[in-house]
């Protein structure tokens, strides 16, 4: 008897092994381990070495002008301070688009289009001009770029748009709500005049269509229009047309246009294979203005020479790697187009700024993503790159209810409504198996069948 007890336990004792299982079932003591995917490993990798590195060259490409025209050390690190700054801020807004929902963005997305499109027009009138450009908002030591939100905010629309309407990549004229923003968006940045910005977000466009599905036949009709319509408004304005005819013969104004384009190819030239060593550059202390925002390729040619421009490359090869494969394996339409456009939207830049310093390209003032001074630039770069993230540890947006139409007979995967007992159901056309179905829901008579024979058989 008392072995029969030991055998059974006490009746108020659980047994060790079964409260261990029963405790480790318990949900607020289980650990969920995710465990993420190669790209999206790369992709933040490549993120913080271009984000170290740009922080070293901002200082490195300031810090010597700053000192020859203070005459002090006092203001070499002013650049780097705001750098700084701003890496803190980006990332920051990275952590959280990257952790939050995508359904909530793409709820709001309408809105911050709105809203970009008002601070576009607003920045024409009580706007600031820098270099030319009167694009800027300055309250204090803030200032705000509202374009490059513009390029940020057209790749999350078309994303919006496209995603749960294939129709609308049909053709050109079905393109038509996503291309009018475009060019109510960039006609306005136009205007500040901007033509760099605009460039940026029509091949930041292009790409989201393309990643969205559209057929190449549109996009090259789309890319045709854009083209001779961007020639002639280059042609236009006669600043705008010598930055054109100086890109094809810089040493035709060697002291005019052609100045800057000269002295970048200078300092590449110089760099040589290994370059001369960091801090050790020439060209940004003398010969390049600006040389800590879109032209700093030209002073990482210099000090760290072709080995340093192929490594830089080589990360923004591994950033766009990762991105589209992040595209290619998103769990909704929505996130592929999202992933694939805010990829593009970065190495277009990098495309160009790289394109323009090697005198491949006209000079557009576009800095380089994540390693060129410019804190809107750097902030909404940072944005995209969580966003990306987002869609890399599987986040999905919400599908948008589209209202069911009912297209004749014939087809199985349609859904009419039924209406019985006060309610409102919904059923699928498909077989008379379905229908005896809907009859024993609603009261019908069961027909005969294998089961009714069974149940009466007993």
């Amino acid at each position: 008897m008392s072995d029969r007890r030991r055998r059974k336990g006490s009746p108020g004792r659980k047994p060790k092994q079964a409260a261990k299982r029963g405790s480790a079932l318990r949900p607020s003591k289980v650990k969920s381990v995710r465990s993420f995917s190669t790209e999206y490993s790369l992709l933040l990798t490549a993120t913080m070495i271009l984000i170290a590195f740009g922080v070293v060259m901002v200082f490195s490409a300031s810090s010597t002008s700053q000192i020859l025209s203070n005459g002090s050390l006092a203001g070499s690190t002013l650049y780097l301070k705001k750098t700084l700054l701003a890496v803190g801020i980006g990332l920051f807004l990275m952590w959280l688009v990257m952790r939050g929902s995508l359904s909530r963005l793409r709820e709001f997305t309408p809105k911050f289009m709105v809203a970009t499109l008002i601070a576009l027009a607003a920045v024409l009138v009580v706007g600031a001009a820098i270099n030319g450009t009167r694009g800027w908002f300055i309250l204090g030591p803030i200032q705000m770029q509202p374009a490059e939100f513009a390029k940020l905010g057209l790749v999350l629309y078309g994303a919006h748009l496209l995603a749960d309407r294939p129709d609308r990549l049909r053709s050109v004229k079905d393109m038509g709500p996503y291309l009018g923003m475009t060019a109510a968006a960039c006609g306005l940045v136009l205007l500040q005049p901007d033509m760099g910005s605009a460039m940026v977000a029509i091949f930041a466009v292009g790409i989201t269509l393309f990643a969205a599905g559209a057929r190449p036949r549109d996009l090259g009709l789309l890319a045709g229009g854009i083209g001779v319509f961007g020639l002639i408004f280059a042609l236009m304005a006669p600043y705008r047309r010598d930055r054109l005819l100086t890109f094809l013969n810089p040493e035709g104004d060697v002291t005019g246009n052609g100045f800057q384009v000269i002295q970048a190819k200078i300092a590449i030239g110089s760099g040589g294979v290994d370059g001369v060593g960091i801090g050790n550059g020439v060209q940004k202390a003398f010969y390049l203005p600006e040389a800590h925002t879109d032209m700093i390729s030209a002073v990482i040619g210099e000090e760290f020479g072709f080995v340093g421009m192929f490594a830089l490359i080589l990360v923004y090869g591994m950033l766009g790697y990762a991105g589209f494969q992040i595209a290619r394996k998103a769990e909704d339409s929505y996130g592929r187009i999202l992933a694939g456009g805010l990829t593009g939207l970065i190495l277009v830049q990098a495309c160009i700024n790289l394109y323009a310093v090697m005198g491949m390209a006209p000079l557009t003032g576009i800095p380089l993503p994540l390693v060129s001074y410019g804190n809107n630039s750097l902030i909404v770069s940072l944005i995209a790159i969580g966003l990306i993230l987002n869609v890399g540890r599987g986040g999905k947006a919400a599908t948008v209810k589209k209202p069911v139409t009912d297209r004749g007979p014939g087809r199985d995967a349609r859904l009419r409504l039924i209406e019985g007992n006060g309610e409102r159901r919904t059923a699928r056309r498909t077989s008379g198996a379905q229908h005896r179905d809907s009859g024993r829901r609603y009261g019908g008579s069961r027909g005969p069948g294998p089961g009714h024979r069974r149940r009466a058989s007993r």
